[in-house]
Parts: C-alpha cells; sequence; structure tokens
C-alpha cells in the first residue's frame, strides 16, 4: 500500500491519500482522541503524539498537528497509523457510528435559495476545498447571511476567511442576488 501525502494551505494541516474509499458517503471530524471513539483509524492516529484533529473524507484523511511538534517527526509515525489501520480489516467508522452528511436542513422561509445556495456549494465550493483537504458545509441562511461551517484543513487555516469573503460570498452573491454576505460559525 503506497499512501501519498499532499500539503494544504493550512501549514499545521496534512492531507493523506491512501488510495482507496476512506468514507463511504459522508465525512467525519475530530478535534480530539475522545470524540474519536466511533473510529478505529482516527483512534490510531490520535495515539501519534502531537496529533490535534483528524478529518475523513471520501478519499483521503487530514491530519491537523500542534505547534510543538514538526511535521518530519510525526510525518511517518501517521503513514504507519493510516498503513496499519487499513491493513487490519477493521472498519474507518463503527457501524453505530454517526456520519455527517453535510448541510445543516432549513425549515425556514426562503426554501428555494437555500437550495440554490447548496446546490452551488456542492457543484462548485465543496469539490475545491476538498482538493485542499477540508469542507465547508452550510449551516444557516438569516437576513441575506449565509452562515458556513469550515471543517478539516479549512479550520483554523490563515487562508479560511479569505476563501470565504473573496472566493465563495462573490459566487454566491453573482448567483444569487438575495446573498449579502457569507460568514463562519465558530466551530
Amino acid at each position: 500500500m503506497f499512501i501519498q501525502t499532499e500539503a494544504t494551505p493550512n501549514p499545521a494541516t496534512l492531507k493523506f491519500l491512501p488510495g482507496r474509499s476512506v468514507m463511504a458517503s459522508g465525512t467525519a471530524d475530530f478535534t480530539n482522541v475522545e470524540d474519536a471513539a466511533p473510529s478505529p483509524l482516527a483512534q490510531r492516529i490520535f495515539a501519534v503524539e502531537g496529533v490535534e484533529g483528524v478529518f475523513l473524507g471520501p478519499d483521503f484523511i487530514s491530519v491537523a498537528k500542534g505547534d510543538a511538534v514538526d511535521w518530519p517527526h510525526i510525518k511517518p509515525a501517521i503513514l504507519g497509523a493510516v498503513m496499519e489501520h487499513f491493513t487490519s480489516g477493521q472498519p474507518v467508522m463503527a457501524e453505530s457510528a454517526q456520519t455527517d452528511s453535510g448541510h445543516a436542513d432549513h425549515d425556514g422561509p426562503h426554501g428555494a435559495i437555500v437550495t440554490q445556495i447548496k446546490d452551488l456549494l456542492d457543484t462548485r465550493v465543496r469539490p475545491a476545498v476538498a482538493q485542499d483537504g477540508g469542507d465547508i458545509t452550510f449551516h444557516g441562511f438569516e437576513e441575506g447571511i449565509v452562515y458556513l461551517s469550515m471543517r478539516g484543513a479549512c479550520a483554523g487555516c490563515p487562508s479560511s476567511t479569505m476563501t470565504l469573503k473573496m472566493g465563495i460570498e462573490n459566487l454566491l452573491r453573482h448567483y444569487i442576488p438575495d446573498v449579502l454576505e457569507v460568514r463562519p460559525v465558530p466551530t
């Protein structure tokens, strides 16, 4: 098994590509070892000292490290944990585990606008963000303001504010005149 790695725009996060499916559907975001209980894979990665976050995408794993460690020191151990997991035959997630399917439900007014927002996010934004090891999902729409949740490599990324304001906000405002602003939801 050959696992590729890619840098992300977030210097504290590295993207691992095992060359196979990681999550059959949805995503999973773990910010500490206790949250990782439903995922044997995430538990193995958190066992590496210095790991502070694990995001499981469709075909990638994003790992966030703390400031006290450098990638050259922990990357080999993470590669080993990922390889060990996939050769063990254990599932990525326990059968009873809940995965995040993506966008929040919207049951208020503006249903047509929210549908357009979600469609644009799914077709134009999320694939590009996944290339950088993260995900952005719809959280809400209120009085012209779109609230988005940033996860994986996007959470805490130095360029995330610019991505939201210059990229996503401009895209949504171009196609949907009712959108006035995009704001992140604190995680």
